[in-house]
């Protein structure tokens, strides 16, 4: 009866890896960087951004000079005409402000921008990992270039290389 029992107890700790989990992990970073795609939809993206950005500085350029050429003749201007150009300094920088939050703002054009350009090539790295890992078996696949810490990876559980073989870009080491 004990050789049984403990013939059972081995036969269970033997099978117990047969039913582990298997996990690794990817920098998304390091895949996004080694994509010629992406980094071009980067480089149009900070294109833009500067291109927008510049319009913005010379709204507040703008503004700026209006308020130095206020003050410099609010001394002499009747109070209807101070009140006008007040008034017209004020809503140009609503303007200016307006159109910050427009373009760099939460839901803004950079954003749109940003979905129309790199979610495509996100998608695609995304089915790639997902399509690596249900091939080989893997219960989770954790991405360490976000806030996650892993706090030790062994790399032979890196598949970095493998999903940007999936991807068909080569990497030279």
């Amino acid at each position: 009866m004990k050789k049984r029992l403990l013939l059972f107890v081995m036969a269970v700790f033997l099978a117990l890896p047969l039913f582990s989990q298997k996990y690794a992990y990817i920098d998304s970073e390091y895949i996004l960087g080694n994509m010629p795609e992406y980094t071009e939809a980067q480089a149009e993206l900070d294109r833009v951004a500067a291109v927008w950005q510049k319009e913005i500085e010379a709204k507040f350029n703008t503004i700026d000079s209006m308020y130095k050429k206020y003050q410099v003749e609010a001394i002499t201007l009747p109070e209807s005409m101070k009140k006008n150009r007040e008034d017209a300094i004020i809503a140009t920088e609503k303007d200016a402000k307006d159109l910050q939050k427009k373009r760099f703002g939460k839901d803004g054009d950079l954003f749109k921008k940003r979905e129309e350009l790199v979610k495509p090539i996100q998608d695609r790295v995304f089915t790639a990992i997902d399509e690596y890992a249900r091939e080989k078996g893997y219960a989770f696949v954790f991405d360490v270039a976000g806030a996650m810490t892993i706090v030790y990876a062994d790399p032979k559980w890196d598949i970095n290389s493998e999903i940007l073989q999936k991807l068909g870009i080569s990497v030279q080491k």
